[in-house]
């Protein structure tokens, strides 16, 4: 797999309606609280001073929207990737975290405890989520190796490339090589 020479920025999109309530959102599609829009702007305006030539974001409202604010602040149109959705949970999706620990107890432990074939209220396992990231991941490589990339995505997603990374909403992590996970080097990440 080619080596990235750019910087790639991991975004995790701002702060979303079902964000604000407790519930977990999967593939859902809430769109932004009034809170994620003052957040989106406040990322755009950190964001302002770096050299971002390629933006690229989930095409879920929370980080397609996410990076529509960035993105008018820095002169790019995202540019929108399905593979980039958040982790598919099923009907887990919408439901706060007491409620899928009370119907699922079983598959809720498994999926903590790190188990890479557990299908979360029937969604997508995390070894069908780390192919997907793989495979958005290979491609970015294939084609922007050399540019400065912010990716607008979710926590589940980014975590499979930096396991155990918790970002907040609309927080940042830089890396100087963006290849580190690609290397299976995961470098210490700067916050911007």
């Amino acid at each position: 797999m080619r080596a990235l020479e750019g910087r790639l920025l991991l975004i995790r999109h701002a702060e979303s309606l079902w964000n604000a309530e407790g519930r977990w959102q999967g593939q859902a599609d809430p769109g932004l609280s009034a809170r994620g829009h003052d957040q989106a702007r406040g990322l755009a305006a950190r964001l302002a001073s770096l050299r971002v030539e390629v933006l690229l974001a989930s095409d879920l409202a929370r980080a397609a929207e996410t990076a529509r604010i960035v993105g008018a602040e820095l002169g790019l149109e995202p540019r929108l990737d399905v593979r980039l959705r958040e982790h598919d949970v099923g009907e887990w999706s919408g439901l706060t975290h007491g409620e899928i620990a009370r119907r699922w107890p079983d598959d809720l432990a498994r999926l903590r405890a790190g188990d890479l074939d557990v299908r979360p209220g029937g969604g997508e396992t995390k070894r069908e989520l780390a192919a997907r990231v793989t495979d958005a991941i290979a491609e970015l490589a294939a084609n922007h190796a050399r540019e400065h990339v912010a990716l607008v995505s979710h926590s589940g997603w980014i975590r499979v490339l930096v396991p155990g990374l918790v970002l907040g909403n609309a927080e940042t992590w830089r890396y100087g090589d963006a290849a580190p996970a690609l290397a299976r080097e995961v470098a210490e990440p700067e916050r911007v």
